[in-house]
């Protein structure tokens, strides 16, 4: 099974500019355009399925990762995900790229399509067909009769809960807790169904960090 880690908060200001918040600008600008500073010519509309969603095209290099991106291993290569953004190493940098076939994520984008193709459900984004799997959701090859698949209506997904605040009891540097923080982050991955559930992670992710010194609210 694909080794899954969780990074966060890449600090590098040009990749948060670009690729920070793609899921939200999404959400945003759905039918109107890139959201507004955003300069770069490396923008896609993907609008199959009356998806339309902006997207960095593919090819597309990027100098860091943006924010909450995810790490899977598979097939022996690195490649990472963010908002139904696929991103593979390039030297130091991170082109955008079509997703291998089989790659399993263990949560749908922010931004999908529901589609019911012989009976069964398949989810779509950015190019992409998804479809349930063990740990989550697998990226499938285009399923017979996609061409003439027609969108499910589907009620917008909830809310997401707040990123918990961190509280240094120990006098940390920022530089630590975000250490500390990408350390929980991985451990909390281990540990059973927490990848299945956000709320498992949530607390394993707790639980770490108070075991390290901070207090999280």
């Amino acid at each position: 099974m694909a080794t899954i880690q969780r990074f966060v908060l890449t600090g590098a200001i040009l990749a948060l500019a670009v690729l920070s918040g793609v899921s939200q600008a999404q959400e945003r600008h759905g039918r109107g355009g890139p959201p507004p500073g955003y300069r770069s010519p490396h923008w896609q509309f993907d609008n199959r399925y009356h998806h339309d969603h902006y997207y960095p095209s593919r090819g597309y290099v990027a100098a860091a990762l943006p924010g909450g991106s995810i790490s899977i291993g598979f097939h022996g290569g690195s490649y990472f995900y963010q908002g139904g953004v696929w991103f593979r190493p390039q030297g130091p940098r991170y082109v955008v790229i079509a997703p291998p076939i089989g790659i399993v994520v263990p949560l749908l984008p922010p931004a999908y399509t529901t589609l019911y193709i012989g009976g069964a459900p398949y989810y779509y984004a950015n190019g992409a067909y998804y479809a349930t799997a063990p740990g989550g959701y697998a990226v499938v090859e285009p399923p017979p009769g996609a061409d003439a698949a027609q969108p499910a209506p589907v009620l917008p997904p909830p809310k997401p809960a707040p990123d918990p605040i961190l509280y240094p009891r120990n006098g940390q540097s920022p530089a630590q807790t975000e250490a500390d923080r990408q350390e929980c982050n991985r451990w909390a991955t281990t540990q059973p169904s927490a990848m299945a559930d956000a709320s498992v992670f949530q607390r394993a992710v707790a639980a770490c960090m108070d075991g390290r010194g901070y207090t999280v609210r």
